[in-house]
């Protein structure tokens, strides 16, 4: 793996794990030692927590995809097949109470 790919994704995972109000504070120290002005660094800060937001949606999402995805091949019933079976037994075991 590349210096700059390791460095992109150790990044990514620091916006992902930082709040809105720390990423905007890194940001602002960040313009005021790089002497940006006011326009430059509200605009920069802006840019950084929507950078953090998107990270941290598609780490989300990319994490949900593969529980699914690990759920699917353990073959394990969904919420709806398991509500499923229970109505069934309860009507088969009803069925059986009122045959006997």
């Amino acid at each position: 793996m590349t210096e700059l790919l390791k460095k992109t994704i150790y990044f990514g995972a620091g916006l992902f794990s930082m709040t809105k109000d720390r990423v905007e504070a890194a940001a602002k120290k960040f313009a005021s030692e790089n002497d940006l002005t006011e326009a430059e660094g509200k605009k920069f800060v802006d840019e950084l927590v929507k950078k953090s937001e998107e990270t941290r949606s598609a780490v989300e999402k990319l994490v949900r995809d593969a529980i699914e995805t690990a759920l699917k091949k353990m073959n394990l019933p969904s919420r709806e097949e398991m509500r499923a079976l229970e109505q069934r037994i309860a009507q088969l075991e009803k069925n059986r109470q009122s045959g006997s």
